[in-house]
């Protein structure tokens, strides 16, 4: 008794027909006899998912078997493979090697292969925006003969081995019919045609290696590691197919100033602990150059201050959506002087209570969280 169609292709009954051709690729696949040699049930496999699909993928057989089964299909004279089938052999043609065997001839064009290029800017370049000049290797068409593969002033005759189709065509018989598969032409390379006398240049290759020079926009709030995709300026297609693309990473160097996190920067300024105590102004360095910021009397350590819109742009927005923080470090003296350590004794002894009261019950370890956050 033959087993049921659904379940040989494993699909619902109410699979649609791009879930079915789908499902009979991959079954295809794993039960094709050249692939599974070592099983003697491989070929018998393999035709009942083809018998199967044969009868799934056509809307009047599927009604039939849907309401009689096999049994209603063998009334009506239905013969697996039988004139109807090329359908699945189409299926399984582009399942092993990609395309229709009964589709058109003729040359087919390949596009290029991408390459890839990697560029370092400074964080400031990052921030601004800048014009970059990159040099990588591609193939590109022979400048001397364009690509054409003969020597320039000699002519290019039509492929007699394919006669200009750029494919050749084998023809195998399977338990179904004949299957046919094709391949370039070895003799013209899937061009079609050959060169009487090849290029001097590119031995008749058509392309040759070269090493070019581009000027790229690295846009304003690029991130490291990001990747830059320039389409067609890759590796040259072949048989008039188009240029693959160039990827260019871009690295963005360390800045000792600063940290990056996301669009904002984060810079840390050293202030002494009686400056802190008192209040004081100190020096912080931005992307517009050195501002002066103020300390307010009783800074703690870890406290931040915000410095709105100096921090980094986002890629394809216009001006800095990003801030910068700075995290002052308060500094306890070191090395003291006999005259310092008498200074900070009496200091220490009068100290009290509502001195060291905080008015955030928050600790330093917080207070650091926050700035990086």
């Amino acid at each position: 008794m033959k087993s049921d169609a659904y379940e040989l292709l494993g699909v619902p009954r109410g699979a649609g027909e791009g879930e079915i051709k789908k499902a009979f690729r991959r079954v295809a696949r794993e039960l094709h006899p050249d692939v599974n040699s070592h099983d003697p049930e491989a070929e018998d496999k393999f035709k009942a998912a083809a018998e199967a699909y044969e009868v799934l993928s056509d809307a009047d057989r599927r009604a039939v078997y849907d309401r009689h089964g096999w049994e209603g299909l063998d009334s009506r004279g239905f013969q697996p493979g039988g004139g109807q089938g090329f359908g699945s052999f189409s299926d399984i043609f582009e399942a092993f090697f990609g395309g229709d065997p009964f589709g058109g001839g003729g040359p087919t064009a390949v596009q290029g292969g991408d390459a890839g290029v990697e560029v370092e800017i400074s964080l400031e370049q990052a921030a601004r925006g800048e014009q970059v000049e990159v040099s990588f290797d591609a193939v590109a068409a022979c400048e001397r003969c364009h690509g054409n593969r003969a020597e320039p002033g000699t002519p290019i005759e039509t492929c007699e081995r394919c006669a200009g189709a750029g494919q050749l065509r084998a023809v195998s018989q399977t338990a179904f019919g004949q299957m046919v598969r094709a391949m370039a032409c070895d003799r013209c390379g899937g061009e079609g045609k050959v060169a009487t006398t090849p290029c001097g240049e590119c031995a008749g290759r058509g392309l040759r290696a070269l090493r070019r020079e581009l000027t790229v926009d690295v846009p304003a709030g690029i991130a490291d590691e990001q990747r830059m995709r320039l389409s067609g300026r890759g590796h040259a297609g072949e048989r008039g197919g188009p240029a693959g693309d160039l990827f260019v990473l871009v690295r963005v160097a360390e800045d000792e100033r600063f940290l990056r996190d996301g669009s904002d920067l984060v810079a840390v300024v050293d202030v002494s602990a009686p400056a802190a105590a008192l209040g004081t102004t100190v020096t912080v360095p931005t992307l517009d150059g050195d501002e002066e910021i103020v300390v307010a009397a009783g800074t703690q350590p870890g406290e931040v201050v915000t410095l709105r819109g100096r921090g980094m742009p986002l890629v394809g927005r216009r001006g800095r959506v990003g801030d910068q923080r700075v995290v002052l470090n308060v500094v306890i003296p070191r090395n003291l002087s006999a005259r310092q350590r008498e200074l900070l004794e009496e200091l220490g002894n009068s100290v009290t209570e509502e001195n060291l009261r905080r008015p955030e019950a928050e600790s330093i370890f917080s207070r650091v969280r926050r700035a990086l956050r």
